[in-house]
């Protein structure tokens, strides 16, 4: 099997590389630091770049996801997670493939209680949730062959993500003042990588496997809540740590709308995959583990 993993320095991407199976020849590609490189708002290089590496299966990590500066430059989120993603599907329907692609949370407007089923109805509430819409219905009418995955609140020990923020400011300031009526599911990107590739082997099992799933670990919390979990942690380890204060949205205006309740049902990919979902704080626990506190700052 030829693996593309598009955004591969990326957290989710940078996961997927190191814990792919053996036996796979993969082919990493980034916007820069890769032997092949791609940049997606380049349109016309995804065709030339696909057709030449004719790959079996090409996982899309790569992504627009600076979701408040996306209320600034819409259409250039609309570019990269809708346009590019189109051609992605095109090129891949005529090269042949499957095509691996993340999606979010934020697709949906957060106005109902119960966790999100992948057959409810979107209405993102901002450029970026709308962006990667797209990106879903570019996939869904261009190429059968696909996994959509959404998943949401994603973090990891490396990159720019609410974890490595949390700890750090844990650190550096007297009072830290964290959203507590924003409910979702943290995800760890090795946990995203892992459940891919369960997924991949069971597309190679039976390549009929297609379509939309949500995956992030069970249960949900709000921001404060994974916040607190993560002071918990230091604390236990001997650290100080900042006060933590609970607070509404109101009194953390951001330039972009997010959904006050995102939580996803992810019954249909426990099915497929046989076995039921880790809840977040297991899938968070070991990643605390490893963590050096001293390192974010």
């Amino acid at each position: 099997m030829r693996l593309v993993i598009l955004g591969a320095t990326g957290q989710v991407g940078w996961q997927l590389v190191q814990q792919a199976p053996s036996g796979v020849e993969v082919i990493p590609i980034a916007r820069q630091g890769t032997a092949v490189t791609l940049d997606l708002e380049d349109l016309e290089a995804i065709p030339k770049v696909l057709k030449t590496l004719q790959p079996d299966v090409v996982i899309n990590a790569a992504a627009y996801t600076a979701v408040d500066q996306a209320e600034q430059e819409p259409e250039r989120a609309q570019r990269i997670n809708g346009t590019a993603v189109g051609l992605l599907a095109e090129t891949l329907a005529t090269v042949g493939g499957l095509l691996i692609h993340y999606s979010t949370d934020y697709v949906f407007a957060g106005h109902q209680s119960r966790p999100y089923r992948e057959t409810d109805a979107t209405a993102p509430l901002n450029a970026y949730g709308y962006s990667k819409w797209l990106g879903e219905q570019a996939i869904a009418t261009h190429h059968p062959a696909h996994l959509i995955l959404r998943t949401s609140w994603i973090y990891d020990l490396r990159g720019k993500n609410f974890l490595r923020t949390m700890v750090r400011l844990a650190q550096t300031r007297p009072l830290v003042r964290v959203v507590a009526d924003q409910i979702g599911t943290p995800t760890a990107a090795p946990f995203i990588a892992q459940v891919t590739y369960q997924l991949l082997e069971r597309w190679q099992a039976d390549s009929s496997l297609r379509g939309l799933y949500h995956l992030t670990p069970r249960g949900s919390t709000s921001w404060y809540g994974f916040a607190a979990k993560i002071f918990d942690h230091l604390r236990a380890r001997g650290y100080a740590t900042a006060t933590l204060e609970a607070i509404p949205s109101s009194e953390y205006p951001t330039p972009a709308r997010r959904p006050a309740f995102s939580t996803l049902n992810c019954e249909k990919l426990e099915a497929v995959l046989g076995t039921p979902l880790p809840p977040w704080e297991a899938v968070l626990e070991p990643l605390l583990d490893q963590l050096d506190p001293q390192s974010v700052l």
